[in-house]
C-alpha cells in the first residue's frame, strides 16, 4: 500500500510539472499583445520599424499553430518511445531558439520561421510532453479532471505573461522582450521537464478497481493506423477543426476587439479571459467524466455559436456597453478552453493510452489547421470589410454544423460494448460513448 501511495504522489508530481510546463507554453495565447506592437510599428513607419502587410500580421500567429499540431503528431511518437522528459527539453530549446531568433530581426518570413516554425514545433513538443504521461498515472474516471488541470496551465499563462509582456515591450521593445522570453523558457522547461515521467511497467491506476463486483469496459489499445480507418476519427477531427478554429480567432484579435471599448487597457482582457480559459478546461474535463464526451462536446459548440451570434451587434456598433465585449470574449475563450480537455479524455477512451501521444498527436492536428484556415480568413475578411461582423457570422454557422456532426458521435445503449452487462458507475464515462470504432 505504501508503494501505490509513494506512486500515486508520482502521478500528481507529473500533473504539477505538466501544468507548470503548459503556463510558460502558453504565451501563444497572447500574440495579440504582440500583434497589436508590431501594427503599432508599422503604422510608425520609422527607420527600423516593421514593413509588413497588414494582412499578413496574423501570418505567424497561425503559422505557429499550425506547426504546433504537425509537431504533435511527431513529438507524440517520440515521447511514446523515448519518454515525456527528452521531449519536453527539446521543446523547450526549440521555443527558445525560436524567440532568441526573432529577437534580432523585424523580417516578415524570419517571424515566420522563428516564431511560426520553431516556436510553434517546441510548443507542440512540450505541450505532447505534459498532458499524456498525466493521463497514464490516473484512472478513466478522472480523465477529464487530470486533462482539464494540466491543459488549464495553458490557458492560464496569459494572466501573468499578457502584463509582463505589455510591461516588457513598454520598457524595452519588442525585439528585447522576444529575447527575454526565449531565455526563460529554456529555463522553466528544462526544469520542470526533469520531472515528467510514465508510469513503470505493470502500473495499475486503481488497483481497487480489480475487486469491483462490476466490471469496467475494456478499451482496446488502437496503433494510429487503426485510428485512421475509423470513421469516428475524422468526425471528432472535424468537430475539432470547427470549435478550435474558431475559438483560436477571437484569441488572436482579443484585444483589438476590447480596445474600442477599454482604450489602453485593452490588454487587461488578455488576462482576464485566461481565466475563462482555463476554468473552461477543468469544468469540461469534470462535465464529460459525469455527462459523456459527446453530450459534453455538443453543449459546447451550441454555446460557442451562440456567442458568436450574440457578439455581431455588439461588433458592428448596434449594441454599446463597455462591459459587453470583454464579456463575450471571456465566455468565448472558457467554451474555447473545453475542447483541450475534451479532446485528449475523448481520445484516451476510445483508442487507450498505449499509443495515446501519437493517436492525441493525430486527432490534434486538427487544431492547427483550424487555427491556420480560421485565424487567416477573419484577417483577410477584418482587411476586407474592416469589420470583424463577417468573421463571426461565418465562425457561428460552422459552429451549428459541428453541433449536429457531435450529436452523430452518441451511440445508442445497445451499440456500446460492456463486459459482463455492466459498466462501473464511478468510472464516469457514458455508456453511450463508449464503443470500439
Amino acid at each position: 500500500m505504501s508503494k501505490q501511495k509513494s506512486l500515486s504522489r508520482r502521478g500528481w508530481t507529473v500533473v504539477l510539472a505538466g501544468t507548470c510546463i503548459n503556463l510558460a507554453l502558453g504565451i501563444l495565447y497572447t500574440w495579440s499583445i504582440f500583434k497589436g506592437a508590431i501594427a503599432d510599428s508599422i503604422a510608425s513607419g520609422a527607420p527600423g520599424a516593421f514593413a509588413w502587410d497588414k494582412a499578413s500580421i496574423n501570418d505567424p500567429y497561425a503559422t505557429a499553430c499550425l506547426t504546433f499540431s504537425v509537431a504533435m503528431i511527431l513529438a507524440g511518437k517520440l515521447q511514446d518511445k523515448f519518454g515525456p522528459r527528452i521531449t519536453c527539453i527539446l521543446g523547450g530549446l526549440m521555443v527558445g531558439a525560436g524567440f532568441i531568433m526573432i529577437s534580432q530581426t523585424t523580417n516578415y518570413w524570419y517571424w515566420i520561421v522563428g516564431f511560426g516554425v520553431l516556436a510553434g514545433m517546441g510548443i507542440g513538443f512540450g505541450y505532447s510532453a505534459a498532458t499524456p504521461p498525466a493521463l497514464k498515472w490516473f484512472p478513466p474516471a478522472k480523465t477529464g479532471l487530470i486533462a482539464g488541470i494540466v491543459v488549464a496551465g495553458f490557458g492560464l499563462a496569459s494572466i501573468y505573461i499578457a502584463p509582463l509582456a505589455q510591461y516588457l515591450l513598454g520598457a524595452y521593445g519588442i525585439q528585447q522582450s522576444m529575447l527575454f522570453f526565449g531565455v526563460g523558457f529554456v529555463v522553466v522547461t528544462s526544469f520542470f521537464g526533469m520531472f515528467l515521467s510514465n508510469p513503470p511497467e505493470g502500473y495499475i491506476a486503481d488497483p481497487n478497481a480489480a475487486k469491483s463486483k462490476v466490471k469496467a469496459v475494456v478499451v482496446e489499445d488502437k496503433s494510429p493506423s487503426q485510428i485512421l480507418k475509423s470513421a469516428k476519427f475524422y468526425t471528432l477531427w472535424t468537430c475539432f477543426f470547427i470549435g478550435a478554429g474558431a475559438g483560436l480567432m477571437v484569441i488572436g484579435s482579443a484585444k483589438g476587439l476590447a480596445k474600442a471599448s477599454m482604450g489602453e487597457m485593452a490588454f487587461l482582457v488578455v488576462a482576464i479571459m485566461s481565466v475563462g480559459n482555463a476554468a473552461g478546461r477543468i469544468v469540461a474535463g469534470v462535465v464529460s467524466d459525469k455527462i459523456g464526451r459527446a453530450n459534453t462536446l455538443v453543449i459546447m459548440l451550441v454555446f460557442q455559436a451562440v456567442l458568436m451570434f450574440l457578439a455581431i451587434p455588439v461588433i458592428d456598433g448596434t449594441y454599446s456597453n463597455p462591459l459587453a465585449m470583454p464579456l463575450l470574449v471571456t465566455f468565448m475563450v472558457f467554451n474555447y478552453g473545453t475542447n483541450l480537455s475534451l479532446f485528449p479524455s475523448y481520445a484516451k477512451d476510445l483508442w487507450g493510452a498505449k499509443h495515446f501521444g501519437m493517436n492525441y498527436g493525430l486527432l490534434f492536428s486538427a487544431w492547427g489547421v483550424g487555427a491556420f484556415v480560421l485565424v487567416r480568413a477573419s484577417e483577410m475578411m477584418r482587411v476586407k470589410t474592416g469589420g470583424f461582423t463577417m468573421s463571426f457570422a461565418v465562425a457561428g454557422a460552422l459552429l451549428v454544423v459541428g453541433a449536429m456532426l457531435a450529436g452523430t458521435l452518441k451511440k445508442r445503449k445497445a451499440e456500446a460494448p460492456v463486459l459482463e452487462g455492466a459498466l462501473e458507475a464511478e468510472e464516469g464515462l457514458a455508456l453511450s460513448e463508449v464503443t470500439n470504432d
